[in-house]
């Protein structure tokens, strides 16, 4: 992945009878009064009935260009905001979203003893942790300095994890997917201090620029902090990391489920990757687990060796920097602003750092999540939104229900399963059954940088509760105040946030058409993820099994080549071409659930024609509700990034997949010759 309740003041006034002047009689009793008005229907957000026209570019012809023809004159006139990478409608709902909880949190902050509101107040006190300079945060960094051996260091690796501070491995703990009523401890590839592989292996000039100035931000780094001879030493640090990166998984092959299940007892992980103590790491953690799942072996074993064989120095180094930039925004301005020089502009390009209060609310939401949801969901995420948006979910579900046994590929046998695991679904819409009980968790009003330790250390101990215990059903993976959603293979469940929940994804006042082609399209996104490349290997009880016929894989397989193949010759930058491989899962998502949201809206019409609305059809709505769900402007620096990183294609491209679906060419007569049209056979059809 890594996703608006709009207060509309209707008017209630009724229109009544005028007095009668003195000189008229007064009505006969028997007459009735005159009927009261009805009040005016509540207004779209977007304009007459969901839809930014103006925003629109109709000189552009929508098979050339359909994201264009949907969103031209808000991409021309719509600047990116100096403190953000990209901005589109994700990142709108974002700012309102912040902006909502700032105040919720800010009228918590009236009570001097509210924890959300002394989290808060820590954040914002500048003045208190430039006062104070590195002193908070040096007995943390001595003990790193003073370390004499590997297996002391190996020790403070498992105190660095408990902090979430980035060692040579990671780790997390959730379901077993081949037994995924027991919780497990997963082990993966880490070590890294730039996003990915490449940054440090390709030779594209945008890279090889983007190493030489994170060797700079790692020489500054280590210059801040004290440390002589710095720029030999991140040279140490950046070599290290780049032998790291040669043993590393893709991102593709990392995100294959089967692959990256790779059960075995700790002893057996001993053995395959010699170097480490990885006993001691599990114990030092507080994990005291016989087996465990190593995601990438071959890099976990690679990695393993790599840090046997390096001076302890540079490991010592790598996890002082590491340190120093995963806790900056608690530390004075220099460590602050060195964090966002390198990470925030020259990764992903923003030119300005966000006003320390946005930073605030996403800190004390992130340390005290469940208590601000509480407030967020109560005055924002009222009950009749969630009733119309719980409607909306069953309808996609039936539509999903009765496609499957429209599928040519798939042999009956797994039709009868697919049916049973959607009648297994769970969705969770808007907030949690259940809140998480955070009073063990200590925050003081004057100290922001033990307040982010304690909450680490907290976060730490709840997950860690986690292994032996049963499976939380209850729990989120994402507070109501984020603007996105997810699908959960081991739960078998699609989670949608309060705040998506808005327009332009959702607006209970819009046309019909434009909500299932943005939320609708967004729910069956995030089902048909149960059925893509990866989640259609888990079942209905969210087991990591093989459950379809050879015939029925192969079908798939051969449509997922097609798709591919179309994503792989988008060039979104010059030279730089979408990765098909990778945002395949999303790929196909998109495709899914797009096509099972059109079929939701037109079995919701009932076998009713819809109307025209400003001279257009009802797929035309539709399919306009989901290309301006997707606007979203990029920086250049973000755009590469992405490409790299992300599992999502970008926002033009997410748009594009319309091209695959028939309905959308009568819709908006795209004709053989332009630069969308696909002729029938080559469209994609999975779904």
């Amino acid at each position: 992945m890594k996703h608006w309740i709009v207060a509309l003041a209707a008017s209630t006034a009724l229109a009544g009878c005028a007095t009668a002047p003195a000189d008229m009689p007064p009505p006969p009793a028997e007459t009735t009064p005159p009927a009261a008005e009805a009040p005016p229907a509540p207004k779209p957000t977007y304009g007459s009935f969901g839809i930014d026209t103006a925003g629109m570019d109709t000189a552009i012809r929508p098979g050339d260009d359909f994201y264009g023809f949907a969103n031209g004159t808000w991409a021309k006139s719509t600047p990116i905001p100096a403190d953000k990478s990209n901005y589109g409608m994700f990142t709108v709902l974002d700012d309102l979203s912040r902006q909502r909880t700032r105040e919720l949190i800010e009228n918590a902050a009236k009570d001097p003893n509210s924890k959300i509101g002394n989290a808060y107040a820590s954040f914002l006190d500048t003045a208190a942790i430039e006062s104070k300079g590195l002193a908070p945060f040096e007995p943390w960094l001595g003990k790193i300095r003073s370390v004499k051996s590997k297996a002391e260091l190996d020790a403070l690796y498992a105190q660095a994890n408990r902090l979430g501070i980035g060692g040579p491995f990671g780790m997390y703990i959730g379901q077993d997917d081949k037994a995924p009523e027991n919780y497990a401890l997963t082990l993966f590839q880490s070590g890294l201090g730039m996003p990915d592989r490449d940054y440090y292996l390709s030779n594209d000039a945008k890279l090889v620029e983007t190493r030489a100035k994170y060797l700079q931000h790692l020489t500054n780094v280590l210059t801040l902090a004290g440390e002589t001879n710095a720029a030999a030493r991140a040279k140490a640090v950046l070599d290290l990391e780049t032998k790291i990166a040669r043993v590393h998984w893709t991102k593709t092959d990392s995100r294959d489920a089967n692959k990256t299940y790779n059960k075995m007892t700790v002893a057996e992980l001993s053995k395959k990757a010699p170097g480490f103590n990885f006993k001691g790491l599990l114990s030092g953690i507080g994990a005291n687990v016989d087996s465990l799942i190593v995601a990438q072996p071959s890099a976990v074993a690679g990695e393993a060796a790599i840090v046997a064989k390096a001076p302890i120095g540079v490991l010592k180094d790598q996890l002082l920097v590491q340190s120093l930039d995963g806790y900056s925004a608690y530390l004075p301005s220099a460590f602050d602003k060195e964090s966002f020089a390198f990470y925030g502009n020259t990764l992903n390009g923003t030119p300005e750092q966000e006003a320390r209060w946005k930073r605030g609310v996403d800190f004390t939401t992130a340390a005290l999540g469940d208590d601000v949801s509480q407030l967020y969901v109560a005055k924002y995420f009222p009950p009749e939104t969630k009733a119309a948006a719980d409607q909306l979910v069953k309808n996609v579900i039936a539509a999903m229900d009765r496609r499957i046994d429209t599928l040519e590929w798939m042999a009956p046998e797994t039709k009868v399963k697919a049916h049973a695991k959607l009648a297994a679904f769970t969705p969770k819409i808007g907030y949690p059954s259940q809140w998480r009980d955070m009073n063990g968790l200590q925050i003081d009003r004057n100290d922001v940088l033990g307040n982010a330790m304690r909450s680490a250390e907290f976060e730490h101990a709840y997950e860690l509760g986690k292994l032996g215990g049963p499976i939380r059903r209850w729990e989120w993976g994402m507070t109501p105040m984020t603007i996105n959603a997810y699908a959960n293979f081991g739960m078998v469940e699609i989670v949608f946030p309060a705040a998506i929940l808005q327009p332009p994804f959702f607006d209970p006042n819009a046309d019909p058409a434009v909500n299932y082609g943005g939320i609708g399209a967004v729910i069956g996104h995030e089902l048909s993820h149960h059925f893509d490349d990866q989640g259609a290997k888990y079942d209905s009880t969210g087991k990591l099994i093989d459950w379809w016929t050879p015939g029925d894989t192969k079908a798939f397989t051969s449509r997922l080549d097609k798709l591919e193949q179309q994503y792989n010759a988008y060039e979104p930058l010059p030279g730089k071409h979408v990765n098909g491989k990778l945002t395949m899962g999303e790929n196909v998502a998109d495709l899914a659930g797009l096509t099972v949201a059109h079929d939701a809206y037109i079995a919701s019409l009932g076998g009713k024609e819809p109307p025209v609305i400003d001279g257009m059809s009802a797929d035309q709505r539709f399919y306009l509700g989901w290309a301006q769900v997707w606007r979203r402007n990029y920086r250049e620096a973000n755009l590469l990034n992405r490409l790299l990183t992300d599992p999502h294609s970008p926002s033009p491209q997410r748009t594009d997949i319309v091209r695959n679906m028939d309905p959308w060419y009568p819709a908006y007569n795209v004709q053989q010759g332009q630069k969308l049209y696909l002729a029938p056979a080559d469209r994609v059809r999975i779904w």
